[in-house]
């Protein structure tokens, strides 16, 4: 069978500048693509929702007054864009500051959500 006729479920072949055989993207592909980009921006404002409230509670506990104290460390690539991809986050040090804001206002729900864990009495009404 000639590479020509080859194609993709979704996909057109045409010739690319150099006479090769390319493949032309679909509407329904160009159509999924907006729509995770669509989710994405969802996404993305969520993150700075997320972080402007976290950090705004952080100024307002006064752990953001001075910033005389310096961090370094090595950390995964992959690790910072993923980060910085579910904030929102562009620099390094407002990344930093955001997780380091998160864990020192935790008021460990996890923990004492672990611990009630099958502790409901039976005569509470639950209402239905």
């Amino acid at each position: 069978m000639p590479k020509a006729a080859r194609t993709n479920v979704g996909h057109k072949a045409r010739k690319g500048k150099r006479g090769r055989v390319t493949a032309a993207v679909s509407n329904r592909s160009r159509a999924h693509r907006g729509a995770a980009r669509s989710l994405a921006s969802e996404e993305l404002q969520i993150g700075r929702t997320r972080f402007e409230a976290v950090m705004e509670a952080a100024a307002r506990s006064g752990l953001l007054r001075q910033k005389s104290s310096r961090i370094a460390g090595r950390v995964s690539p992959a690790l910072v864009a993923q980060a910085k991809r579910q904030t929102g986050i562009t620099a390094d040090t407002d990344l930093i500051a955001f997780a380091l804001a998160n864990v020192a206002l935790d008021e460990g729900f996890a923990a004492a959500f672990r611990t009630s864990r099958g502790k409901v009495p039976a005569d509470v009404k639950l209402g239905f």
